[in-house]
């Protein structure tokens, strides 16, 4: 299906609502806008296979510009608004974007980035400044009928760069397709999640994100409405599940995190019964978290492993993680496979690197060195994640092979000490790296972000430090406690843990205390 589809049949359905300023876009709105988006495209030359960049926050345009996009069969590149200039400019030209849309509270940072980009048109939704023109203004001079040559486009979307330089993953089929092809993730959503046109589903993370902006315009396809935050906040967010009676969202670890640490009274405040099923993804869940999630909400917290790259995807439901705990599911669309440093297959319970065998194809756009890394000498394809599978053929992951720890000989991977320190009431966020250290090569060092920023210091240093030797083997409990009033964490819960990792080893200037 495709939302035009539904602006034909329920012009007034609502497909979007914005969670902060209640706007609605109704599917005959999304249509008429997203045509005339297309038509101003195809006015610049974009063709079938070109490509446009997105600079924009959660905004009631973003859907409009992007459904224009994918029925002029554009690929569309949509950038974190964290970025700095430099970052940005570096994925508008490696794109080869034809056209660069932003928002106007990024204006600051867009206005330093077109100096950068001389000769690609420039466009801003919300108010534009000069040179940017409006693209308000500027679509609602098209006309509202579809073009002529319509076909399918899709998303190339940038790795995070949370161990190195972004990378963009393109796959096949972009533009060559009818706007209506089926789409895998809503066949996935009808699958795994039960969605029908009836769902309602919070998105309450940065639609520049792989997986809320694949899912949500899934539920487009579908007929559902989306309700988006603009900004994630742990009590709003069940709130907005009571107003609007949500029945599906997609979740990262620190949303749970956070609500968790809701007061008793907070949690119980709203009703939370719409809900039939919710999933999440994107970085490891500490056990003890998924567990008290499981325990509030009930067996309809489901799990999933995969990557923009879309090699694979591995699914969990509550009932057998409840079975298989830590585990992130088995294999649905390539069988996954754990291999040597020869790239041979490894028995159940060794520790490997996780490979995914018959996936979907991808590359790494203009890159072919880093495609021909992600694959071993049988083809098969990595996101460069460490784990081991079960007799069973349940895949747990270690942790990411670029953040493991040498020290003394002795390989250590942060994230199952993470994992217990999250757990702690004085922790709101950690994350945890290898320092050099003269005799050891590296230690381990824990950076803490409290929840009261007026407790860092020796004192809960020294509380951590012995309450994780009680709980950990004393080659994994970290020698060094220090401390970050923010970590560098992306809006969609993976952390910049490369960022901090620098600062030890004289590359970056964290703020680490």
């Amino acid at each position: 299906m495709h939302p035009s589809i539904h602006a034909a049949a329920n012009p007034d359905k609502p497909a979007l609502i914005m969670a902060g300023s209640g706007e609605v876009t109704t599917y005959g709105q999304l249509d008429a806008r997203s045509n005339q988006g297309a038509q101003l495209f195809r006015s610049l030359g974009l063709k079938a296979g070109d490509a446009v960049a997105l600079f924009i926050d959660n905004n009631p345009r973003y859907y409009e510009i992007l459904w224009a996009a994918q029925r002029s069969g554009l690929r569309f590149t949509c950038i974190s608004s964290k970025l700095t200039a430099g970052e940005v400019e570096y994925i508008v030209k490696d794109c080869d974007a034809k056209a660069f849309v932003a928002s106007r509270s990024l204006a600051e940072v867009a206005g330093q980035v077109v100096p950068l980009i001389p000769g690609v048109p420039l466009y801003m939704v919300g108010g534009a400044v000069p040179p940017f023109a409006s693209w308000e203004e500027a679509v609602a001079a098209m006309p509202a009928a579809p073009i002529a040559d319509q076909t399918g486009g899709g998303a190339m979307l940038y790795s995070s760069g949370t161990t190195g330089r972004p990378k963009g993953v393109r796959r096949a089929g972009v533009g060559e397709q009818p706007i209506d092809a089926p789409n895998p993730l809503a066949m996935l959503g009808q699958a795994l999640y039960g969605w029908t046109p009836d769902t309602v589903y919070l998105s309450p993370a940065p639609l520049y994100h792989a997986a809320p902006l694949g899912w949500s315009m899934a539920v487009m396809q579908m007929g559902g409405t989306v309700v988006m935050m603009e900004r994630f906040d742990p009590e709003e967010a069940l709130a907005l599940i009571e107003r609007y009676k949500v029945t599906s969202a997609q979740w990262v670890p620190t949303h749970f995190v956070r609500m968790l640490k809701l007061s008793p009274e907070v949690r119980a405040k709203y009703d939370l019964s719409s809900l039939t099923a919710v999933f999440h993804a994107a970085a490891p869940c500490p056990i003890p978290v998924k567990q008290q999630m499981i325990e509030w909400w009930g067996p309809i917290i489901n799990e999933y492993y995969a990557g923009t790259e879309g090699n694979g995807f591995c699914v969990i439901n509550s009932a057998e993680w409840l079975a298989h705990k830590g585990s992130v599911g088995r294999g649905l669309t390539a069988e996954v496979k754990i291999c040597d440093d020869e790239g041979e297959p490894l028995p159940p319970r060794a520790e490997g690197m996780v490979y995914f065998a018959g996936g979907g194809a991808f590359e790494y756009h203009g890159d072919p060195a880093k495609t021909a890394e992600s694959r071993n000498k049988h083809g098969w394809t990595t996101l460069g994640d460490v784990g081991w599978l079960d007799e069973e053929g349940y895949l747990y992951l270690t942790d990411r092979k670029s953040f493991m720890i040498i020290s003394g000989g002795v390989n250590i991977y942060p994230q199952e000490i993470e994992n217990l320190l999250i757990t702690h009431p004085a922790v709101a966020d950690v994350a945890v790296v290898g320092a050099p250290h003269e005799e050891m090569g590296e230690q381990v060092v824990a950076v803490i972000q409290p929840v009261d920023w007026s407790a860092a210091g020796p004192a809960l240093a020294e509380e951590l430090a012995a309450w994780t030797r009680e709980r950990l083997s004393h080659v994994k409990a970290p020698r060094r406690y220090d401390f970050m009033a923010e970590l560098p964490r992306h809006a969609t819960g993976k952390l910049y843990k490369r960022l901090i990792r620098d600062t030890y080893w004289g590359k970056g200037d964290g703020k680490i205390v």
